[in-house]
């Protein structure tokens, strides 16, 4: 199963240090950063603010384990966040090529 991972970090260079590794590592076919993301949350019984940076990482179901794994090593937050969504549908082409780059 194909799924799309999405990960908050703090800055553009964490992001981008992840996300290289895990696409170095076929862990991940692809990944997009997108900065400026504006983070409401709560944390340690308060709710918190935070600019920042949002990793959208397209790999399989598979390498989830260890994707998480990695994230978390290489991650300044002591609870990051990794989630998975499953991709459904999509252009066969792009998903096949997903699939041969993982």
């Amino acid at each position: 199963m194909h799924i799309v991972i999405l990960v908050t970090a703090k800055d553009e260079a964490q992001a981008q240090r992840i996300a290289e590794k895990l696409v170095a590592e076929k862990l991940a076919a692809c990944a997009n950063i997108v900065p400026g993301i504006q983070s409401i949350f709560r944390w340690e019984g308060k709710v918190d603010r935070a600019r920042e940076v949002l990793l959208v990482l397209k790999s399989r179901r598979r390498h989830f384990p260890v994707i998480v794994k990695t994230v978390k090593a290489m991650h300044s937050y002591d609870v990051p966040e990794v989630i998975a969504l499953p991709i459904i549908e999509g252009n066969k082409d792009y998903l096949n090529w997903l699939t041969e780059s993982t």
